[in-house]
């Protein structure tokens, strides 16, 4: 069925590029193909992300002119996909571990912000129960695809929608973009996702030559224990987050600081109320735009909330200046 409304603009925005920039076959420069932008709903938003797509321009590598999309895209929604798989994981929990209805579950979700239909909750409980009696070993569409590659760096994340609820345990191929294995799990200790990994690396063709994940320490042991010797890389938004969280505290600190000087905004707009004139819509504006500054966050460590806010109101009161400065050398009528 068509949307028959405009999707709201997104809360977020992340620019998100491959990894690596050299071809793994011919080892030649990977060059910018094009950009690509979808819009993904989570549990915490709309996000937009900006796909940097990179190919390989060498006419003799194996690999030429396929496309190498941003590893990190698979870990926020499945291929063509414009629910996020946070979302697929509370609709699953709530399906099978609470037992609720599709129109409950719709509820839940538009109270949770999230904008979809009955129908749509319909086809990602679709999803979920694909995700979860995936194999690879019955794939061989699949399996064909990681011989091509010759090797393959795998990922692995949980999602949890709510405190109590079953973990989704994800293992999806980065350099193809293919979940190889969804599993939902009580515990998410190293016993409980080392066996997912083994079942993993037993099934896949090709030799594994890489993880990629998050910090967790059951995820590192469980790597260490199954994957001896693989090398083990956290992901960049980890990392970078991790990198610049003084960063973070600092600048979350001076936005703070900034809200407290443009407080008097409320008071302003109770005085212009009535009032239609040119200075007082003049006025109303300014009102806007700093109300617009205070409420616009950025997303830590790509976008420093703090510098946004303190650049945004420095553009206001350049403009005000302006303004004073032209109404005090008009002449007088």
């Amino acid at each position: 069925m068509a949307r028959n409304q405009p999707r709201p603009e997104a809360t977020s925005e992340l620019r998100l590029e491959p990894m690596d920039n050299h071809c793994p076959i011919c080892e030649g420069k990977l060059w910018v193909a094009y950009h690509n932008a979808r819009t993904v709903a989570t549990l915490s938003g709309l996000v937009r992300l900006r796909l940097v797509i990179r190919r390989c321009v060498n006419p003799e590598c194996a690999l030429y002119q396929r496309s190498r999309r941003p590893e990190q895209e698979g870990a926020f929604a499945l291929p063509q996909g414009e629910f996020g798989l946070d979302v697929i994981a509370l609709v699953g929990a709530l399906r099978h571990a609470e037992h609720r209805s599709v129109p409950e579950i719709h509820r839940e979700l538009s109270g949770r912000g999230v904008g979809i239909s009955e129908r749509s909750v319909t086809n990602l409980l679709d999803r979920y129960e694909e995700l979860v009696a995936l194999r690879l070993s019955g794939n061989a569409g699949l399996r064909k695809r990681l011989e091509e590659q010759g090797r393959a760096v795998v990922a692995i994340d949980g999602l949890q929608p709510d405190v109590g609820h079953e973990v989704l345990w994800v293992v999806r191929e980065c350099l193809s973009g293919e979940v190889l294995l969804a599993r939902s799990l009580l515990g998410g200790t190293s016993e409980d996702l080392a066996p997912l990994l083994e079942e993993v690396a037993d099934a896949l063709p090709v030799a594994v030559e890489g993880v990629i994940s998050d910090g967790q320490h059951a995820i590192r042991k469980a790597v260490a224990r199954t994957l001896p010797g693989v090398p083990h890389q956290l992901c960049q938004f980890h990392y970078l987050r991790e990198a610049a969280k003084d960063i973070y505290e600092a600048d979350r600190h001076a936005k703070k600081e900034l809200k407290k000087r443009v407080r008097g905004v409320r008071p302003i707009e109770r005085e212009l109320e009535g009032r239609n004139d040119p200075e007082a819509e003049a006025m109303r504006g300014y009102c806007l735009a700093v109300r617009s500054a205070i409420t616009d966050d950025g997303r830590p460590p790509l976008a420093a909330s703090g510098l946004k806010l303190h650049e945004r109101l420095s553009a206001i009161h350049d403009s005000v200046e302006r303004v004073g400065k032209k109404g005090s050398e008009s002449p007088e009528s």
